[in-house]
């Protein structure tokens, strides 16, 4: 009898815990908000330097509901229309543009237990540019997809009209693949190799405008939202399409560094 009151004492006990325990979990938010900031020696997108080889101040913020359904918008400094594209044709007209802002959507979800996908839509907006003036607008608008399994992602990106200021490019396409390999103590590898093509470009020479590029980065995560980078970047765009007046080859190798704090 004594063996039996003792049993059900610690059988109500731990019901009592556990109930406890439930009571103060906190349910999964609906969605989150974040925002992050941060600095890099030179802003690359693509292999391509946007800042003409110079700092960029950067940041960002992002809204993402627990159904898959995610938003956001990010902006940089910029140097490549005002820098480039007046010099490419006629270097005595002078373009403007210094500022770009993206505003992104799109829906993730899982197929598998280890196969992941994205699926998305991605404007790249340069306010108050001029490229218009030499050869057609710089704001671009891609649609996405991509796939992750395991550690690796394979992405794919299309123009739905002109791409950043080439004319008649249209359909414009970046192909990606990259992975994450964790190193241990906060430690990233992420190789990166990626190809991009635009159709109808043929001076200097046909596909002059096609390239590829790749990049070899080591992130640390410090904790509380800050990280570091530095990453090794290297393509091979053509002289006589991504080289122009006094400046060097946009897609020419060099090493950058970033930090960013997330909150």
């Amino acid at each position: 009898m004594k063996l039996k009151t003792s049993s059900t004492l610690v059988l109500s006990l731990l019901f009592v815990g556990t109930a406890t325990m439930a009571q103060t979990t906190a349910p999964a938010p609906d969605y989150t908000l974040s925002y992050n900031a941060g600095v890099v020696s030179d802003y690359r997108i693509r292999g391509l330097s946007q800042t003409t080889f110079k700092p960029a101040l950067q940041a960002g913020v992002d809204f993402a509901h627990k159904s898959g359904f995610y938003l956001g918008a990010w902006g940089s400094n910029v140097n490549w229309i005002k820098d480039y594209v007046g010099n490419a044709a006629t270097p005595a007209v002078a373009t403007k543009g210094s500022l770009e802002v993206d505003l992104y959507a799109g829906y993730k979800g899982s197929i598998t237990k280890d196969l992941a996908f994205d699926l998305g839509v991605i404007t790249y907006q340069y306010p108050g540019n001029t490229a218009s003036k030499v050869t057609v607008d710089a704001n671009t608008t891609e649609i996405y997809g991509a796939l992750t399994y395991g550690i690796v992602t394979a992405k794919y990106s299309q123009s739905t009209g002109n791409s950043v200021a080439n004319p008649n490019s249209a359909g414009s396409k970046y192909f990606e693949v990259a992975a994450n390999i964790d190193l241990g103590n906060g430690f990233t590898l992420i190789p990166h190799a990626g190809r991009q093509t635009i159709p109808n470009v043929t001076a200097p020479q046909p596909d002059a405008g096609d390239y590829t590029d790749y990049s070899l980065t080591l992130s640390k995560d410090f904790g509380n939202g800050l990280s570091a980078s530095l990453s090794a970047i290297g393509t091979n765009a053509k002289d006589g399409f991504y080289k122009v007046g006094g400046f060097d080859n946009l897609g020419k190798s060099t090493a950058v560094v970033g930090l960013k704090y997330s909150f």
